[in-house]
C-alpha cells in the first residue's frame, strides 16, 4: 500500500508581512545606503497603477518590482520648492511574489536585493558597487 503525502501550504504573503520584512531589511542596510534612508517610507501596492506604468513606459505590470519616490516631488519630474514629504519606497507585492517564485530563492534575500538594487540606483551607485552591497548584505544574514 503506498503512502501520500500531503503538503501543507500556507498563504502568500501579505502586504503587511512584506512591508515587515522591508522594514527589517532598511533598518540593516549597508552603511552607504542608510545615508540616504533617514525619513524612507515604504508602501506595499498589490501592481502599479496605470499612470505608474505609463509613466515608467512598461507594458506589463509585473515587470515592475518597486519604484523610489521623492518628497521633493509633487508629481513626477517637478520639484517641490518645499519638501514635506517623506521619500516612499513601493514595493509592489504581486511582482515581487511572482519574482520569488520564479527564482526559488529565499524571500528575505529577495526584498533585499530587490531594495538595495532599487536604492542603489536611484542614489547612483554603480553596477558593482550595488552588486557588492547586495554581495555583502546577503552574506549578514547567513
Amino acid at each position: 500500500m503506498s503512502q501520500k503525502i500531503i503538503m501543507n501550504y500556507t498563504v502568500p504573503p501579505s502586504a503587511e508581512d512584506l512591508e515587515a520584512l522591508a522594514q527589517d531589511v532598511l533598518e540593516s542596510l549597508p552603511e552607504e545606503l542608510l545615508e540616504f534612508c533617514d525619513g524612507l517610507s515604504l508602501q506595499v501596492d498589490d501592481i502599479p497603477d496605470e499612470a505608474l506604468e505609463e509613466e515608467l513606459d512598461v507594458d506589463d505590470p509585473f515587470e515592475v518590482l518597486a519604484v523610489y519616490r521623492s518628497g521633493k516631488q509633487i508629481a513626477p519630474g517637478v520639484e517641490s520648492k518645499v519638501a514635506n514629504d517623506d521619500d516612499l519606497l513601493i514595493l509592489f507585492r504581486r511582482s515581487i511574489l511572482d519574482y520569488w517564485c520564479e527564482s526559488g530563492e529565499d524571500l528575505t534575500l529577495v526584498m533585499r536585493e530587490l531594495i538595495i538594487e532599487e536604492l542603489g540606483k536611484t542614489f547612483d551607485f554603480s553596477d558593482d558597487e550595488i552588486e557588492d552591497m547586495a554581495q555583502r548584505h546577503s552574506q549578514l544574514m547567513f
